[in-house]
C-alpha cells in the first residue's frame, strides 16, 4: 500500500517541513490517514493486557496508549477503542474487575502483535499466539510469563470520551513483579536493562536506550 498525499511547502517555517490541515488528512485513506496520526503522538509503551470472561477464558490483547494517571494512588489507564471494535478487553474488565499489563519484548513481540487481529469471543489468545499464562499472587487473571514487567490492577472507573466513542480505562495498582536487578536504589525501573519495546504508529516497534537522568528539576537550580 501506498499513500499519496497533496503536498506544499508552507513559506512560514524551513522549507524541508510540510503543512498538513486536517481537512486533508481526513481525506486519507483510511489506513494512511491512521499511521500518520498514530506516529505524530511519538513513541509509546506498548504492552499486552490480559482479562479474563465470567466463565474464566482469558483474553490476550496488544495496546499501545497505556499511560500513568497518579503515583499515590497509583493508577495506571489506558484508552480502549470503540465497543463495536474491541469490546472483549474492556468487557472482561466490566465483568471481572481486574486485569494484568505485561510489558513486550523483542523475543515475543511477532506473537504480542498477532493478538491485534479480531479472535471471536472465548478463544484463548494465549494459546493462539504461542504465549504462557502465568497464575499467581491469588490474582484471578494470568500475566504472561515469557514478560519481565508486569502487573496487575482493579477497575477504578471507566471514562467515555464522547468525540470518538472510545473510553479510558483507569486502574489502581495491586501488584507489580519486577526483576531487583533492574530497579535502582531510588525506585526507578531501567527499561532498556528489562529489554522493554516501544510503539511507532500501528505496527513499528523500537528498542530503548537510556541518554540521561537529571536531578528532580526545582526553580533557579
Amino acid at each position: 500500500m501506498s499513500c499519496k498525499f497533496q503536498l506544499f511547502e508552507n513559506k512560514y517555517v524551513k522549507r524541508f517541513v510540510k503543512h498538513f490541515t486536517i481537512e486533508e488528512i481526513q481525506g486519507w485513506d483510511r489506513f494512511c490517514r491512521a499511521n500518520f496520526v498514530n506516529s505524530l503522538s511519538g513513541f509509546k509503551p506498548v504492552s499486552l493486557i490480559a482479562s479474563q470472561d465470567d466463565h474464566g477464558n482469558p483474553n490476550l490483547a496488544i495496546f499501545s496508549n497505556i499511560v500513568h494517571v497518579g503515583a499515590d494512588p497509583a493508577l495506571i489507564a489506558f484508552i480502549n477503542r470503540p465497543r463495536e471494535a474491541a469490546p472483549h478487553t474492556i468487557g472482561n474488565i466490566e465483568s471481572t474487575g481486574h486485569y494484568t499489563i505485561n510489558h513486550i519484548h523483542s523475543d515475543f513481540m511477532d506473537k504480542a502483535h498477532q493478538t491485534s487481529a479480531k479472535y471471536p469471543a472465548g478463544v484463548n489468545e494465549f494459546a493462539a499466539v504461542g504465549l504462557t499464562e502465568e497464575r499467581k499472587a491469588d490474582f484471578p487473571v494470568p500475566f504472561v510469563l515469557e514478560s519481565h514487567i508486569q502487573y496487575a490492577l482493579e477497575l477504578s472507573e471507566i471514562i467515555p470520551i464522547r468525540q470518538n466513542g472510545t473510553f479510558l480505562v483507569v486502574g489502581k495498582l495491586l501488584h507489580a513483579f519486577v526483576q531487583r536487578s533492574i530497579i535502582a536504589d531510588d525506585g526507578y525501573i531501567d527499561l532498556s536493562k528489562a529489554g522493554s519495546v516501544v510503539s511507532g504508529g500501528i505496527d513499528g516497534y523500537y528498542s530503548v536506550q537510556p541518554l540521561a537522568r537529571f536531578a528532580y528539576a526545582k526553580a533557579g537550580r
